[in-house]
């Protein structure tokens, strides 16, 4: 078993928004216990699996290891029983993540030939408008911003809902559920606005699905009445087997587009930011080589590692790199440690842009791979070709600090002084 130490610290929302802290956890499991059990204080116990090899390994057999059977996430083993009570399913959403096999396949099928690089091309002009638009509010608060408040919470959230269909007057709403969902253990975001157990951490998010669910029901009747090109209206429209989707299917649908699409840009956005400032000589080589560009936006993508895991389960007895996996035994793809392994990554704790190769493993791998990978690497690429020509310096103007939580997180604020050229 890895100590409960190191159990406890991979689990603790805290030790996320340290970051050092649980890199320095990971590094040490990497190096004793690749492939071991752990049990934190609260928790059912789960297999780590610490390195990118033995993720991928796992990511490539889906119907081997599941993502529906219990909590797609690392849930407290209270959090799990109430959830269940509560649905009747080990998550409080039915969406593309925490579902396997045909169900899996016809439900990614609606979306999918959408969020294609090709389908994706003739989105490019309409994006580059938004981001010179938030380049702009940038460049307005006079050498000094949030930028993680101003700029990177606020354009990816642009995006998503405008390929969505979602009116820019329901944006605040959108960025404040999601925040909601996805920062239940950090006080400052959170529903309740302070620390929660885990009873009522999911009384929160039940009322922030209550919402989301409110919200989309009135979506699917404007777009089953007039239908568009806009993911939620092919998602109001989709069917399987001639049927339209069910509730859970179709909400759970709805709630991850809206809120994994920009929630994990925006982390990954603020934290290249973040790195960024702490590496200035980076701004002047890709002023000086926008090419370097695309190599700096996968490297922001390994280095903030936006989805810290996923949970699967084992359908039957298996192996996975010499050690055996019980049938219903839960595993955690810890993607925040495969990102700094160091048998595939040279010098892992280094943002290095012009990393080659790059086999960052953010997005996960095979079936479950990220539906808007494309999508979310086109929008960066676009923000910093529009911003890095009108900036003539850069410099964080204080201490960056890091949502609390041990799921999806990034920065939360990021302070930073430049000047315009």
């Amino acid at each position: 078993m890895i100590s409960v130490d190191l159990a406890n610290t991979i689990s603790d929302p805290r030790a996320y928004a340290d970051g050092d802290k649980v890199d320095a956890a990971f590094k040490a499991i990497r190096a004793t216990a690749p492939l071991e059990k752990a049990q934190p204080e609260g928790y059912d116990p789960f297999w780590v699996v610490s390195r990118h090899a033995d993720i991928m390994e796992v990511e490539r057999q889906p119907d081997i290891f599941h993502n529906a059977d219990r909590s797609t996430f690392l849930s407290p083993s209270e959090s799990e029983a109430m959830v269940r009570a509560l649905t009747g399913e080990p998550n409080l959403i039915r969406s593309l993540v925490s579902v396997d096999g045909k169900e899996h396949k016809d439900l990614r099928a609606i979306v999918f030939p959408h969020m294609t690089p090709r389908a994706l091309k003739g989105l490019e002009e309409q994006v580059r408008v938004i981001a010179r638009e938030f380049v702009d509010h940038m460049l307005s608060f006079d050498g000094e911003c949030d930028f993680a408040m101003d700029v990177a919470f606020l354009y990816p959230l642009r995006v998503i809902m405008t390929v969505l269909g979602v009116p820019q007057e329901d944006e605040p709403f959108m960025l404040r559920l999601t925040q909601e969902m996805f920062s239940n253990a950090d006080p400052e975001l959170n529903r309740a606005q302070k620390e929660v157990t885990p009873e009522e951490g999911l009384q929160n998010l039940a009322a922030v699905v209550q919402d989301l669910e409110n919200y989309f029901g009135e979506v699917t009747k404007k777009f089953r009445a007039n239908p568009t090109e806009h993911i939620n209206s092919l998602i109001a429209n989709g069917k399987i087997d001639g049927e339209y989707l069910n509730h859970r299917q179709m909400m759970g649908y709805y709630i991850i587009a809206a809120t994994a699409g920009h929630d994990t840009t925006s982390n990954t956005t603020a934290g290249a930011m973040w790195a960024l400032a702490e590496r200035p000589e980076l701004l002047k080589a890709m002023q000086d080589d926008p090419s370097l560009i695309a190599g700096f936006v996968e490297e922001s993508i390994r280095w903030v590692v936006p989805v810290k895991h996923f949970m699967r389960t084992a359908t039957q007895d298996t192996e996975i790199a010499g050690r055996k996996i019980a049938k219903d035994d839960w595993l955690m793809l810890a993607y925040q440690s495969a990102n700094r392994d160091e048998s595939v990554f040279d010098r892992p704790f280094d943002f290095d842009p012009r990393r080659a190769p790059n086999k960052q493993i953010a997005f996960g791998y095979g079936a479950h791979v990220c539906l808007g990978q494309h999508l979310a690497r086109m929008e960066m690429r676009i923000l910093w070709e529009e911003l890095f020509p009108r900036l003539a310096s850069l410099e964080l103007a204080g201490k960056p600090e890091r949502t609390i939580s041990n799921f999806v997180c990034g920065p939360k604020h990021v302070p930073i002084r430049f000047t315009v050229k």
